[in-house]
């Protein structure tokens, strides 16, 4: 006789299936029309294909095109197999090795054949076979394999990537491949679609080639990375390619020199050289950040960058971040040239990759009381971080950054009411500088961490908390819960900011730390009389100064608030009789406190008005011999068609007041 399971839905209901069923089976019990929307089903909270049958009774959730954040990751990581099986169709003697689902699309990495490489050129011939295959409908198996099988198999077809990844997994391990139709697998932990035909042929496009190491070491081969972007539909992909026509519009490094602010250069990788127009930039938002600060009674300070090797080793950042640290050695370079510039019994030195044991150490300083708490140390620490020269990005990834760095020093029950008030004091900023519109999450304990799980629970409750006593932890604000993605040493609060075009940036935190305070002995004398340990808040706004620049152009395509302009008015001339005029003008507009520069070169109006829009002058007044007899200008607005005419001394005092920042009116 036929065993019953019995199956949970999310309504509440139950359906009673016959023993070897699947989720299919039950969308199909449903009714057709699920059946066919269903993409795959999340069993007592795994995602699973819809083919897998259920081991027992169960918590059933169906997956449809309307679970979007599921179905794109779902069907990505298709697009994804359906890409090396199109490759390999067209090129046989190409190797797979893997391919994952990305925020926006997917990749995979090759290792190309006889034919070498793949370029931009090959993106649309792959394109076709994928549709191919796509329509073919053919269906995705699940299989378990044993790890002896399953190197074996790869090397009989000449994969050795693959072949080489299987030997160094788990012995005994039950492994899943994907096969697609009957003639190609690959190995894969799933979930997939039950065919490729669930993919619609229109909804995905390749867009580019690039370089990859074997297992992202430069030691090993290198592969041939293809990347794609992936969507549920065409609608969703036609709007997706508008985002990025629109993004390279607004990328930081064409607007960056077109607006002179900045460049980067091989002779200091990852380091910003400020032009002074930039550096303009740099200065009023530092100026803001401190009238902040100093409102919220932080106390600033300045720490070395360099530290001995010993105090990273003490605080932990050695032995997980060391990696992505400059060492330096701790002794006079040999000045000899046939000799070694550096001994082997040097002790070491790194430049700091980031501010909180130089914070700790200046709180140390002293015998601290409990009624020195809160004690809040702010600091625009310069830091430097060893990232790889490929992933280096303009001002979004750097090796020389300056964060708006602070750390509280608290006591346990002061902890729920300093994060919110930074949760208020954040709110503000944000929206000072128009990113009204973010979310925030949660980013609890990661798998390899320092403290209890005690002390874990205690920090992600105390964050949670201050975010429901600030009134943010709500649908409105995005609340979620991130598990894993905390730091080793603490849970943090992220605030992820919405731009103009509808792409996210993680820029702000606050993390609840009692870790370093442990391992760097710091400590207060209670009411007590008994010595305490503080808890450590880690909190930054901007997160560096360089990468919120950088979002700062992108958000506003080079258009800055007037305040933040490097130049806010230029004064243009119609003809030369106009030049002393213009000059009167500027020394007027400066003396206001406007910054202004004068265009009085011998060229035709409609040529200095695209110049200057083209570095995002906020307004251009023009004068020719009547301004000049009639003391007034006409003023051109970068986007708006209209041009006004007004008095020199109206233009002053409406340029004065879009100048000012937002917290100085």
């Amino acid at each position: 006789m036929t065993e019953v399971i019995k199956i949970s839905l999310p309504d509440g209901s139950e359906r009673e299936m016959p023993e070897g069923s699947c989720p299919a089976d039950v969308a199909a019990s449903i009714g057709p029309g699920l059946a066919k929307a269903a993409l795959a089903a999340r069993v007592d909270g795994e995602v699973r294909d819809l083919t897998r049958p259920f081991e027992g009774d169960a918590e059933l959730a169906l997956i449809t095109a309307k679970d979007e954040a599921d179905a794109l990751e779902l069907v990505r990581h298709d697009y994804a197999h359906v890409l090396a099986e199109a490759v390999q169709a067209l090129w046989p003697d190409t190797q797979i090795t893997f391919g994952p689902a990305t925020d926006d699309g997917f990749y995979y990495d090759f290792a190309p054949g006889k034919r070498g490489p793949f370029t931009e050129d090959d993106l649309p011939v792959i394109e076709e076979k994928m549709r191919e295959i796509i329509k073919a409908d053919k269906p995705l198996r699940r299989e378990e394999w044993t790890r002896d099988r399953l190197i074996a198999w790869f090397r009989d077809h000449g994969e050795s990537f693959k072949a080489e990844w299987a030997a160094e997994l788990p012995e005994g391990e039950s492994l899943t491949v994907y096969h697609s139709g009957e003639d190609w697998l690959d190995l894969c932990r799933g979930p997939h679609l039950s065919s490729t035909g669930k993919l619609d042929p229109k909804a995905f496009r390749l867009t580019r080639v690039s370089g990859a190491y074997w297992r992202g070491d430069q030691s090993n081969a290198m592969l041939s990375r293809i990347y794609g972007t992936g969507w549920l539909n065409k609608k969703q992909l036609n709007e997706y390619l508008v985002r990025l026509e629109e993004a390279a519009k607004r990328d930081h490094r064409k607007l960056g020199a077109e607006m002179d602010l900045f460049h980067l250069q091989q002779e200091a990788h990852g380091s910003v050289f400020w032009h002074p127009k930039g550096y303009i930039v740099w200065r009023e938002l530092e100026a803001y950040m401190r009238r902040a600060i100093d409102a919220a009674s932080y106390r600033e300070v300045k720490t070395p960058q360099v530290m001995d090797a010993r105090q990273w080793e003490q605080s932990g950042h050695w032995g997980k971040y060391r990696e992505n640290m400059f060492v330096i050695p701790d002794e006079v370079p040999n000045t000899e040239d046939d000799g070694p510039i550096v001994s082997d019994d040097a002790d070491w030195m790194a430049l700091k990759p980031m501010n909180c044991p130089a914070h700790v150490l200046i709180f140390k300083q002293g015998i601290k009381s409990y009624r020195d708490l809160p004690l809040r140390l702010y600091e625009n620490g310069c830091c430097h971080r060893n990232e790889p020269h490929g992933a280096l990005h303009g001002l979004m990834r750097v090796r020389q950054f300056t964060q708006d760095d602070a750390h509280i020093f608290c006591r346990e029950d002061q902890i729920v009411d300093e994060v919110s008030k930074f949760c208020a004091l954040a709110d503000r900023i944000y929206k000072d500088l128009g990113f009204g519109n973010y979310s925030i999450k949660l980013a609890l304990r990661p798998e390899k961490r320092f403290g209890s799980d005690e002390m874990w629970d205690q920090a992600e409750e105390e964050l949670r908390n201050a975010v429901k006593s600030a009134g943010l932890a709500t649908e409105a604000y995005g609340w979620e819960e991130l598990p894993g993605e905390g730091a080793f040493y603490a849970p943090k609060l992220e605030w992820h900011l919405t731009d103009a075009i509808g792409r996210t940036w993680q820029v702000g935190t606050i993390q609840s730390d009692r870790v370093l305070p442990e391992r760097l002995d710091a400590s207060y004398i209670g009411e007590d009389g008994e010595r305490h340990r503080p808890v450590m808040l880690h909190r930054a706004i901007f997160g560096s100064y360089e990468r919120f620049i950088g979002m700062l152009i992108e958000h506003f395509a080079g258009k800055l608030p007037l305040w933040l302009a490097p130049v806010q008015a230029v004064v243009a001339t119609i003809v030369s009789d106009a030049d002393d005029y213009a000059k009167e003008a500027a020394e007027k507009l400066k003396a206001a406190g406007i910054r202004v520069e004068t265009d009085l070169r011998n060229e035709k109006i409609n040529y200095k008005v695209r110049d200057n829009s083209l570095k995002k002058v906020p307004h251009l007044l023009v004068v020719g011999k009547r301004e000049a007899e009639e003391g007034t200008v006409a003023m051109r607005t970068l986007g708006e068609k209209e041009q006004k005419f007004l008095s020199l001394d109206d233009a002053i005092a409406f340029l004065k007041d879009g100048a000012t920042a937002p917290d100085l009116k």
